[in-house]
C-alpha cells in the first residue's frame, strides 16, 4: 500500500515560496507517518520500536534542517528524503541498516553516558559522529 502511494509520487517543479517548501516538509511528514506501519512490518521491528518512536526520529530528522531558509535546498532535501523513504518502504534496506540508523542512532545519545562508561572516548566520539 505505501509502496503504491510513493511510486506516484513526481518530482515536482522547485518551490517559489519558502511556504510552499514548508507545505511540502509537512506533506513529506504525512506520507512518512502513514507508511511507518508498513514499515514496522516489513522489517519486523516490532520488539524493538513503536511507530509513536519512529514518528519522533522522522520528525527529529526533518527538525535537524530547520534552519534552512533557502526554498531550493528544501527542495533538495525532499527529494533525498522521499528517496530515501522509497528505498525503506521498497525494502531495498536491509532489518540492521533499519535498525542501526533510526533506532540506534537515536537511542545512542542517551546511552553512551550510562550503559557504556567503560568505552573510551574516543570511541563514544567516533559513535556519537556516526549515528548523529
Amino acid at each position: 500500500m505505501a509502496a503504491s502511494a510513493l511510486r506516484n509520487v513526481k518530482v515536482l517543479p522547485n518551490s517559489t515560496t519558502l511556504e510552499e517548501a514548508r507545505k511540502r516538509v509537512f506533506d513529506f511528514f504525512r506520507t512518512a507517518s502513514r507508511s511507518l506501519p508498513s514499515v514496522m512490518e516489513i522489517y519486523n521491528i516490532h520488539d524493538v520500536i513503536t511507530v509513536s518512536q519512529l514518528r519522533s526520529t522522522v520528525a527529529a530528522e526533518i527538525r535537524k534542517n530547520s534552519h534552512v531558509s533557502d526554498p531550493k535546498v528544501i527542495d533538495m532535501l525532499l527529494f533525498k528524503a522521499f528517496e530515501e523513504l522509497k528505498n525503506i518502504v521498497e525494502h531495498s534496506k536491509q532489518r540492521h541498516h533499519i535498525i542501526g540508523q533510526y533506532v540506534v542512532g537515536r537511542q545512542a545519545g542517551q546511552e553512551l553516558g550510562t550503559k557504556d562508561q567503560h568505552i573510551s572516548n574516543f570511541l563514544k566520539s567516533f559513535y556519537k559522529s556516526n549515528y548523529f
